[in-house]
């Protein structure tokens, strides 16, 4: 069984920052494209940024110039760095994985969540 646990999420002021991680553990075969996504009361899942198995990357324009996205395949870990927080950004967010187990079989596993709230 894979699970994806977030962490570092909590309470900033507007203009501050936080560093959001996701560790993928259990056996799996391979991880590919990992990403981001965020959802707050009365809106739709919002797909954040998205990084691939080597390294590139994709953002929503929400997003660009203050987020970033990185991944470290040694930890099974990815990363949301988020600078320059604005009140909109705050929502559950929800890492996810393209990862394909023993079976051979290929599914996207979600992560429980961690909140960001962003005051003033």
């Amino acid at each position: 069984q894979v699970q994806l646990v977030e962490s570092g999420g909590g309470l900033v002021q507007t203009g501050g920052s936080l560093r959001l991680s996701c560790a993928a553990s259990g056996m799996s075969f391979s991880i590919g494209d990992m990403g981001w996504y965020r959802q707050a009361p009365g809106n739709e899942r919002e797909l954040v940024a998205v990084i691939g198995r080597g390294g590139g990357t994709k953002y929503a324009d929400s997003a660009k110039g203050r987020f970033t996205i990185s991944r470290d395949n040694y930890k099974n870990t990815v990363y949301l760095q988020m600078n320059s927080l604005k009140p909109d950004d705050s929502a559950i967010y929800h890492c996810t994985a393209r990862i394909v187990v023993i079976s051979g079989t290929t599914d996207t596993y979600w992560g429980q969540g961690t909140q960001v709230t962003v005051s003033s």
